[in-house]
């Protein structure tokens, strides 16, 4: 490989230091190579052009903004895990020091996750950046439910009186999706996940759709809500704000080194099923 990225979070002190060993021995092997917090997405994004590869150093959250600033080009990303559970992530520190060389010789195999489109409508329009997790519509400051009118390609479904509605891809099925109830889906899956929250008096079920749906949801509220896209892009909306979600062009491609047969195995360990 001939040029390398490495976005590192700035929060964890041993992110830096491991971004800085692996540039050297990349450079070593002769790569050219950028290093960037993942919090810096413009400046990330200046070097990006003609990067074959990306590291992300940190955990879920590193890879969620590595994916973002990484969206538009189909650049996989190899995610190290210096966090807590690591859903998204391949390697360890460990593990990415002794794997190195395979990744720089073009061993493993890429995996392509879906992302989820979002545009605001009405007065004030605005397209957001897409989503590899979720998009999520709720309450805002105010600890008071929300009215989220939801559509389905253009037919009404309900209107949620709810703290929130999360839209979800198979990838964010094991985020917020899973600590409001949801199920685990695989995400090879094509498909969208429609979960409410905490919803006062409608359907509590979460709703499985094609990944072809388009799901547009109206806000009646007397107080603000909030739009927020991957729990790291939140703008306050309000009453007659209407969000569009649907398939966005764009996936994001994982390096893997382990089989596809490990998804099983390494979710039960991140769960801790069977302990």
């Amino acid at each position: 490989m001939k040029k390398l990225g490495i976005l590192y979070n700035p929060k964890l002190s041993a992110a830096l230091p491991l971004a800085r060993e692996l540039e050297a021995e990349m450079r070593a092997a002769r790569a050219e190579v950028w290093v960037c917090s993942s919090w810096e997405e413009e400046m990330a994004r200046q070097q990006i052009s003609g990067t074959e590869l990306v590291f992300s150093v940190g955990g879920d959250g590193t890879v969620l903004r590595s994916a973002r600033i990484v969206a538009p080009w189909p650049i996989p990303i190899l995610g190290v895990n210096l966090g807590r559970l690591g859903f998204m992530t391949e390697l360890g520190a460990e593990e990415v020091r002794d794997r190195l060389p395979q990744v720089l010789a073009g061993e493993g195999w890429v995996e392509a996750r879906a992302r989820l489109g979002v545009e605001l409508l009405g007065g004030r329009p605005q397209e957001l950046p897409s989503a590899l997790n979720d998009v999520m519509v709720g309450r805002g400051a105010t600890p008071r439910v929300v009215s989220i009118e939801t559509i389905i390609d253009g037919q009404p479904l309900t209107t949620f009186v709810a703290d929130g509605l999360i839209v979800a891809t198979p990838t964010g099925s094991t985020a917020y999706t899973l600590a409001a109830g949801g199920p685990i889906v695989h995400p090879s899956v094509e498909a969208i996940l429609l979960q409410p929250l905490a919803v006062h008096i409608n359907l509590k079920a979460p709703l499985l759709l094609p990944a072809d749906a388009v799901v547009e949801l109206l806000i009646h509220s007397e107080h603000s809500a909030v739009l927020s896209v991957d729990g790291q892009v939140n703008i306050e909306v309000s009453s007659g704000d209407r969000i569009r979600v649907k398939r966005s062009p764009h996936h994001t491609r994982f390096l893997r080194l382990h089989p596809p047969g490990s998804y099983y195995g390494r979710l039960a360990q991140r769960l801790c099923l069977g302990q």
